[in-house]
């Protein structure tokens, strides 16, 4: 899978990236480090990807920013977006959804606790009817 991860903590993004090979999956990780960032790799279509993965709080554009303007545009807003975050804010939650986003994860403190999260989505999304269309 082609997998956008929106996130601007350099930790995180290299944390995913050790999960996805430790766990053996050889997913393509595209990172954006905000969402002004994602909204231009976005532009290309032949470098679509099949699931974002989406942090809410970033500098410049927030995660619920990036996520309105990624459902309001025709050609991307059924691209499947799993928010990742550390927000246990249920108003945070809910405004995900009504925007439309497919999950909604909390980032565990420990590590194992992460890597079987992670596990569970990307071979939930590995085997959706909507990633291979």
């Amino acid at each position: 899978m082609n997998i956008l991860f929106i996130e601007d903590d350099e930790i995180e993004s290299m944390k995913l990236q050790r999960t996805v090979t430790k766990l053996g999956m050889h997913h393509i990780i595209c990172l954006a480090r905000n969402g002004e960032e994602a909204l231009e790799h976005l532009q290309d279509p032949h470098a679509l990807p099949d699931v974002i993965l989406l942090d809410l709080n970033m500098p410049r554009m927030n995660g619920i920013e990036f996520l309105s303007r990624l459902k309001s545009d025709e050609s991307l807003k059924y691209l499947p977006t799993v928010i990742l975050t550390t927000s246990m804010n249920r108003e945070d939650l809910l405004a995900c959804y009504r925007i439309g986003i497919a999950g909604y994860v909390i980032k565990p403190l420990k590590y194992e606790d992460y890597e079987n999260k992670l596990q569970r989505v990307l071979e939930y999304w590995e085997v959706n009817e909507l990633v291979k269309a």
